[in-house]
């Protein structure tokens, strides 16, 4: 990474691989070279704290975590002025407007940003329509912001080429420009991104970091009762995405799928876990209009909009 200036780089190591450890060699040593003063790191809300001690316990960086009440009470109306060292919330920045402005203000550009987990910086090519997030035109803003841009995730890819294009145009909107047509535009990556999968990862002395991975196949005689259970369940799963497939809402439709596709995997979990599962599916589809549901069902999501005179 340190050949390439400036960088625009999406590291993409498995997890464990040692990512957050790459990104603090990386500051310390543009920081040696001269090469950096101020430094973002943007990562999601529950990993701020760790990168922070992260990148002081092993690097001595006194990073900042950006807060609300940090950003109401900067002397200069700009936190983002006052501090070269800061780390930001993923959805702080991409939800607020006021924060982004703030951000593209001339004086506060930096020169090197980070993004961790920046698979969720998404955007998806779907029915020759591309749809984008706020996340996605966040990573957009922020890769004009500053000189070296440096991703970070171990899930790069969600097995569409669109989607893996449409994300590296945040590295280099210029390159990949344009629909995507498949065919067309596949494009080597290689010079814009390394993936190490943990096979691959040795130890000083040449031996693998991690053991060895081994997946086979364990037969299990079902007994009949739970062979009965098993047919019964999986005839139930078949009628109801029928019956999911018939609903005009694509959207709803989705989401019965995906709920009965988890039924499957509460199956395989224990006779326990699929019976909880199928008592509390009958509970919250059949319960009739101003029964008054237990606290637990009313905290459930979507649960007063399907059912609005239970009490």
């Amino acid at each position: 990474m340190l050949q390439r200036q400036p960088l625009r780089f999406l590291l993409a190591d498995d997890p464990g691989a040692g990512k957050t450890i790459m990104a603090g060699l990386l500051i310390k040593e543009l920081i040696a070279r001269g090469d950096l003063q101020r430094c973002l790191v943007v990562c999601p809300g529950s990993l701020a704290e760790q990168w922070q001690d992260e990148l002081y316990r092993r690097f001595q960086l006194p990073f900042e975590i950006l807060t609300n009440d940090k950003l109401e009470t900067a002397h200069s109306g700009n936190r983002f002025l006052e501090n070269n060292l800061v780390i930001a919330r993923l959805d702080k920045l991409s939800r607020n407007e006021d924060v982004q402005q703030k951000l593209q203000l001339p004086e506060c550009r930096w020169d090197l940003v980070v993004c961790d987990e920046v698979h969720k910086l998404s955007a998806t090519f779907f029915g020759g329509e591309v749809k984008y997030t706020k996340r996605y035109h966040l990573g957009q803003l922020l890769s004009g912001l500053t000189r070296h841009f440096l991703l970070m995730t171990a899930t790069p890819y969600n097995g569409k080429e669109e989607d893996f294009q449409l994300f590296m145009a945040v590295l280099d909107g210029d390159r990949f420009e344009g629909r995507f047509r498949d065919g067309v535009h596949q494009v080597d990556v290689s010079d814009l991104m390394r993936r190490m999968v943990k096979e691959t990862l040795l130890k000083f002395d040449g031996t693998p970091l991690f053991p060895e991975r081994i997946a086979y196949t364990v037969p299990y005689r079902l007994s009949d009762t739970e062979a009965q259970l098993y047919k019964e369940v999986t005839d139930y799963v078949r009628h109801e995405f029928d019956r999911a497939e018939a609903l005009a809402n694509d959207k709803q439709a989705g989401t019965v799928g995906f709920a009965l596709t988890i039924l499957q995997r509460r199956l395989a979990s224990s006779p326990e876990a699929i019976y909880q599962s199928l008592r509390r599916r009958s509970e919250l589809t059949e319960a009739p209009e101003g029964v008054r549901a237990p606290a637990t069902w009313r905290r459930r999501r979507g649960y007063r909009r399907r059912y609005p005179h239970a009490r």
